[in-house]
């Protein structure tokens, strides 16, 4: 029988299989508190602050061991294409499993790979290293980014995927200058090292976090937006259901297949891919992203090398100036990008698309200021806008992903995206280093990834005109009261 509401601003819900149903405001930002975000953050912060220690060091390890550019910057694009094999069916795990545990697991296998680099005695088993490590690294997305749609009604989206691409993104520039500066002090072995302690402790962190059931985040999104939807008090909202005994898998009601896909194998996975390709919005966000990870991975992984062939500075300068200038870039873009995407969603058509997609044209604009302009100055601050406006493209682009792919299926739109930008973001070093080698001018090589900017924020500006009819319905794939 159903138990009236408690008012029209308060509904308790049954957010967590197997525990008492959790009162939650109308309208509140983070109605399950900011604790998950602020994990999953610090998952995606370490992973790239381990990632880019290599970038800081790329000058000492490149002297010790006597490789090219070429073969620099070949270490970042086979890990990624071994993360690409694993993406899919991690995204696919993220929508049947328990997705605190797998991301515990991923963080934990990592911090003990990583004390690999370290020991690493040549190229050959540094490039092995980063391999299996490029593969473990990737694999936390999906099922972190499904629990944030879960986590996080549509309103508050932007700032929950805007925090953990903020920690995202401020690892790449916190990476390289600490890899420079305990390069320079110390060995470039010793961050490797050190790194690996907060990421166990991390991975320790997760194991708080608890499970959502699927899709109430969804839900409560369409509460906030109509309050006259209502629901029984305790009851578990559709597409939930209590754990499997003796602690199983979370969701007993894991996602039937797609029409005519069959649920297993290979062949259930391709189709239920190509699905999730059919939604046009989702398609130009994941091109979009794509490019922009091919410049932003090639900027990073090269930024301490450029500083010092251009400007002569000694590897902690470089790094620290390449970093602290893509820091504040970050911070900034990523802060105001996700105010701006919160602020305007559901009140203009497309708007985080939109934003996003003008984010990502500024962010080029001044990118190709930091190339074209000589003087040391004026190319940092073009540098840190560029910085700025990527940011805030990604922060809107991401909460985008989320809106238009129906809970069920967000694992695995997820593990789509970071599939095709992994791969995308691991070209660009690659790229870079093989067009330094042959122009000799890390300057000239920084213009390959220009023109394919221009084209990924055409791509996604596009889309504005089908954002809302997508995200309108993901949300009704599903049962929408709270």
């Amino acid at each position: 029988m159903a138990v009236p509401a408690v008012d029209e601003q308060v509904r308790e819900i049954a957010a967590y299989p197997g525990r008492p149903p959790v009162r939650v405001t109308r309208g509140r930002a983070a109605p399950f508190g900011w604790w998950p975000a602020v994990c999953i953050a610090l998952v995606a912060l370490i992973d790239r602050i381990e990632y880019n220690l290599l970038a800081g060091a790329l000058p000492a390890i490149q002297r010790e061991f006597g490789f090219d550019d070429g073969a620099a910057g070949a270490i970042a694009t086979a890990g990624a294409i071994a993360a690409v094999l694993l993406l899919l069916p991690a995204g696919r795990l993220a929508d049947t499993g328990r997705r605190t545990w797998t991301v515990a697991a991923v963080v934990a296998v990592w911090a003990v790979l990583t004390l690999g680099t370290g020991l690493a005695g040549s190229y050959a088993m540094l490039f092995g290293v980063r391999v299996l490590l490029g593969a473990a690294g990737q694999l936390y997305n999906p099922p972190s980014s499904s629990l944030l749609g879960d986590l996080y009604p549509g309103p508050s989206r932007a700032r929950a995927y805007g925090l953990e691409r903020a920690a995202y993104f401020a690892g790449l520039p916190i990476g390289v200058i600490a890899g420079g500066a305990l390069a320079k002090a110390y060995d470039w072995r010793t961050g490797f090292f050190l790194v690996a302690i907060p990421g166990a402790v991390i991975a320790v962190l997760m194991l708080t976090v608890r499970e959502p059931v699927r899709g109430v985040g969804d839900r409560l999104s369409s509460w906030y937006a109509d309050p006259a939807t209502a629901t029984a008090a305790g009851s578990l909202p559709a597409g939930g259901a209590e754990p499997a005994a003796g602690g199983g898998a979370v969701d007993a009601a894991a996602p039937a297949a797609l029409p005519g896909t069959g649920s297993a194998g290979l062949s259930g996975l391709v189709a239920q891919v190509r699905e999730l390709w059919a939604i046009r919005t989702l398609r130009s966000v994941v091109s979009g992203l794509s490019i922009l990870f091919f410049g932003l991975g090639g900027l990073f992984f090269w930024m301490p090398s450029f500083y010092q062939r251009e400007f002569g500075l000694d590897e902690a300068a470089a790094a620290a100036v390449g970093g602290g200038a893509g820091l504040v870039g970050i911070l900034a873009g990523i802060g105001l990008g996700s105010w701006l995407g919160d602020r305007g969603h559901g009140r203009r058509p497309g708007w985080r698309v939109l934003l996003g997609g003008w984010s990502l044209l500024f962010g080029t604009v001044a990118l190709a200021g930091a190339v074209a302009i000589g003087p040391f100055v004026p190319q940092v601050v073009c540098f840190g806008l560029a910085n700025v406006g990527f940011a805030g493209a990604i922060a809107n682009l991401t909460a985008a992903n989320a809106d238009v792919v129906a809970a069920s299926r967000r694992g695995l739109g997820f593990a789509v995206l970071q599939s095709v930008i992994t791969l995308g973001g691991a070209l660009g070093p690659w790229l870079i280093g093989e067009a330094s080698d042959a122009t000799g001018s890390l300057r000239l090589a920084y213009a390959v990834v220009i023109a394919p900017l221009v084209v990924g924020s055409l791509i996604v500006l596009r889309a504005w005109r089908s954002y809302d009819a997508d995200a309108a319905a993901a949300l009704s794939a599903g049962d929408t009261a709270p």
